[in-house]
């Protein structure tokens, strides 16, 4: 054994505990963590603001991947610190867990994650500029990962406030990329504006010659955001219902509207973080919304006798915002996605169920179409419970018609398992010759799936082919989705390359993100990539995934070779199925992955809800941008 004394236990000092463990900080080192440094310091701006101290925000991303985040705030103090002597500014970069957070008058709330920002993105950094303007000076300070080059320095006079923060992403870090995605960015900042009304945030791209730049500013915060997320939506009560009040030091903003879809739309912030589990602000949401309903509809006879609503019956077809401001955050987990300070339910229910009877009081034909759109929720949801128990998998062979549809592989461990969901018989056929059956398991699907954006669940479960799948993939559905029952860790969904192909992939993906959305989340939807044509000259063979491709191809052989065009699965043996598309070694899957629900839940409304126009100026918008039109 080799020695284990004093000797091998280590003290890292200020920052160097960041460098060596980042992803303890910021999640992860990819592309994650990359945009995570961003927020940190933007985060700090909006705590400004968040106090009345800020207006504006300014988010650039320059040329070479350099982020620069500007505010009108207070600036960074500069004076020397009691402690370490150093500038105030100084310690804050370089000491983790300091800063004005912590004393609890400086700021109200914060949202800064960690309450470690600065002085991790500083670590992080392979450069660093901070410029500061309070006292009728300009201040400035650089570092170089972490370590001050120089000292503060006063580089001139200034007429106004703020903070000027400027750094670059250290490459020795962040090995996977340094590439900012500007929709990821945008998204954010769009949504900041939303939570925090009257702040105008811009943010601008000028990496390329066209420089892209666009303002928010929301006066409504999140009503307008609720209009937003419904733009493409008829709306069943015409008034969006807002209630904002302040308990105990902790700010409640609730704005919530019915829309005649089938999907739940509930998005909660505490402190501006998203929190994506929930938590004890959603929970007291919920609890008042079935409350409420109950009381109003049994006050007014609307429902039968000893009937009652279930939350899923109130939330049917529901966009809300639940936005919580607490100046002590307990949030679970590093990811700080469930917000766990127990008061909070109870303030919740509270303020929501007050906001909510007097607005149901105050409008009673809103009042009404609300309770008419949760009794067919409701009924829909009796409807449903016969069908529900048909997708609780049970052995294949309990149920002749799915076992006779489904292939199943012989390996029981989901992690290694594999289910390829193949449009029709003949593409069926083939996978099931041409799969590893060890681990592959295929289900053909009959014609196309049913489009869940326009149907309730009990027709959904009434479906065979969306039937098959639920029993095939084992995790139930929407209220009752279990991801950890996953038969299978890799869905893929093989289509034909061609428009019939496309549209059964989209209603496939409509299915996954309404009703088995952590699926997405987890990683485990994929999209096979059959290739497009087969070029054979003599002995040698190529597949080709693309037009591009064929012509590189094409060149590289020369003389006029045999080119044939797949225009279908079916027209592959199994084992051309299994070298171009199934086999591990060679094959292209796509992840799917959600840069953003948000956006996703709206683009899937435009595109699969009943609402024409918002498609038809889409299509017109966009037509410009088609190829292979007749494909």
């Amino acid at each position: 054994m080799s020695n284990y004394d004093a000797s091998n236990i280590q003290i890292l000092e200020g920052l160097e505990a960041v460098r060596k463990r980042p992803g303890m900080y910021i999640g992860s080192t990819g592309a994650r963590g990359l945009h995570h440094l961003v927020w940190e310091i933007v985060d700090n701006s909006i705590d400004e603001a968040l106090g009345g101290y800020a207006t504006t925000i300014r988010l650039e991303i320059l040329p070479g991947e350099i982020i620069r985040v500007t505010d009108d705030g207070r600036g960074i103090p500069v004076d020397l610190h009691p402690k370490t002597n150093r500038p105030a500014v100084e310690t804050i970069l370089t000491t983790l867990h300091s800063g004005g957070k912590f004393d609890g008058q400086s700021y109200k709330v914060s949202g800064g994650l960690h309450g470690v920002g600065a002085s991790v993105v500083n670590a992080l950094s392979e450069w660093y500029l901070v410029e500061i303007h309070r006292d009728n000076k300009s201040y400035q300070q650089r570092y170089e990962r972490g370590i001050p080059v120089t000292d503060v320095t006063v580089i001139g006079d200034s007429d106004h406030t703020g903070t000027i923060i400027t750094f670059q992403a250290d490459h020795l870090v962040f090995t996977e990329t340094l590439v900012y995605d500007y929709e990821i960015l945008r998204n954010r900042i769009q949504q900041l504006a939303f939570l925090n009304k009257g702040i105008k945030i811009t943010i601008s791209d000028q990496r390329t010659e066209h420089m892209m730049e666009q303002t928010y500013h929301y006066e409504g915060g999140i009503i307008e955001y609720v209009t937003f997320l419904n733009t493409n939506k008829g709306r069943v009560n015409h008034e969006i219902i807002y209630t904002e009040k302040e308990v105990e030091g902790i700010t409640l903003e609730i704005a919530m509207q019915y829309n005649d879809s089938y999907a739940t739309n509930l998005y909660s912030f505490a402190n501006n973080i998203p929190t994506h589990e929930g938590g004890m602000h959603e929970d007291g949401f919920k609890m008042a919304l079935t409350r409420v309903l109950n009381k109003y509809a049994s006050d007014n006879n609307l429902l039968k006798k000893d009937d009652s609503f279930l939350g899923e019956d109130t939330r049917e077809g529901l966009t809300a915002i639940v936005s919580v401001k607490h100046p002590n955050p307990q949030f679970e987990g590093q990811t700080k996605t469930k917000l766990g300070n127990p008061e909070v339910r109870q303030i919740t229910s509270q303020i929501v169920g007050e906001g909510l009877e007097r607005y149901l009081l105050e409008n009673p034909n809103d009042a009404k179409a609300i309770v008419e759109k949760s009794l067919m929720a409701a009924r829909a949801r009796v409807a449903a419970k016969k069908a529900r128990e048909a997708t609780r998998r049970k052995s294949p062979l309990d149920q002749l018609g799915f076992a006779s549809k489904l292939a199943d592989c012989r390996s029981k461990d989901p992690v290694i398992s594999e289910i390829y969901i193949v449009e029709g018989d003949s593409a069926g056929g083939s996978a099931k010759q041409g799969r590893e059956s060890e681990y592959q398991a295929i289900l053909p699907l009959r014609g196309k799936v049913l489009n869940v954006e326009k149907a309730r669940l009990d027709k959904i479960l009434s479906n065979k082919e969306i039937l098959s799948l639920i029993q095939a993939l084992g995790t139930g559905i929407g209220e009752e989705f279990d991801a950890t029952k996953a038969r299978y860790h890799k869905v893929v969904i093989m289509t034909d390359a061609d428009i019939d192909g496309a549209h059964i992939r989209t209603l496939l993906l409509t299915f996954f993100f309404r009703y088995m959305k952590p699926l997405i989340d987890l990683g485990y939807v994929f999209i096979a990539q059959p290739p497009l044509y087969k070029v054979q000259q003599g002995k040698r063979v190529e597949y080709v995934y693309s037009d591009e491709e064929l012509n590189k191809i094409l060149q590289e052989f020369g003389g006029r070779p045999q080119i044939q065009r797949y225009k279908g699965l079916g027209e592959m043996n199994p084992e051309q199925l299994w070298d171009t598309t199934m086999n591990p070694e060679e094959r292209t899957l796509l992840q799917v992955s959600l840069k953003d629900a948000m956006d996703a839940d709206q683009i899937f409304s435009m595109l699969m809800g009943e609402e024409v126009e918002p498609r038809k100026l889409f299509i017109q918008e966009n037509a410009i941008y088609a190829d292979n039109i007749d494909a």
